[in-house]
């Protein structure tokens, strides 16, 4: 089972550029396609083993995960589903020299990004990899946002919080008046501290930012 992961390594702990790691228990490819990504530009680690990897805690920047099928111990297919239940996402590219159509299915079903079989060309293998740390980089932006957005949802209090629901909801003031039991005026001040604790600009901005928090009115209550 994937549990948590050692001290970062020295050298990785602080880097920002993105990364490649590759986990294969064959040396040979481990060491030409480290030699491939570092032709362009690119940082890698690589890894013999699932469980090696696992030992080392990668940097905090967008990567992907260049993964053998067949691995000791533990294959590639098998590894995939561990990183997914311990809630480790990480783009990963198979590779295999003994791929079939339903080992395929499978890996991409599962979020794979591509599915390589040896010999690939190097330009497939350098395509996959730019797919795959875009995704992780924009994967990446949208939880800082998220996480941004639970912060200052955070700073509502209750009353406010009920208002942004409604209000995001479709309803008009006098509409979220009576359904709170307050005066309009008091909802329009509401309106205008959710407006600048969430730094919301315009409402349509606002209504964006209730369905990112998958915020709405509870079952049976208000509708527009």
């Amino acid at each position: 089972m994937v549990t948590g992961r050692a001290a970062s390594p020295s050298g990785l702990a602080n880097a920002e550029d993105p990364i490649v790691f590759v986990v294969d228990d064959d040396a040979s490819v481990r060491d030409a396609l480290s030699n491939l990504f570092r032709s362009v530009g690119l940082r890698t680690a690589a890894f013999g083993s699932a469980h090696e990897f696992l030992q080392r805690k990668p940097p905090d920047v967008p990567s992907c995960l260049i993964l053998d099928i067949r691995l000791p111990r533990l294959s590639g297919l098998d590894f995939q589903g561990e990183l997914a239940k311990a809630g480790i996402d990480i783009p990963i590219i198979f590779m295999t020299g003994h791929g079939d159509i339903p080992m395929t299915v499978r890996a991409m079903k599962a979020g794979a990004v591509d599915f390589l079989t040896k010999p690939f060309r190097d330009q497939d293998m350098l395509d996959a990899v730019t797919t795959a740390i875009e995704r992780d980089r924009n994967r990446r932006d949208e939880a800082k946002v998220l996480a941004n957005l639970r912060a200052a949802f955070a700073t509502l209090t209750p009353r406010e919080r009920q208002v942004m629901t409604l209000v995001t909801a479709g309803l008009m003031n006098k509409q979220v008046a009576a359904e709170i039991g307050v005066a309009e005026i008091t909802v329009k001040i509401h309106r205008g501290h959710i407006m600048r604790k969430m730094a919301a600009k315009s409402l349509p901005d606002l209504v964006r930012m209730a369905q990112m928090l998958q915020i709405g009115p509870p079952a049976g209550g208000a509708q527009t």
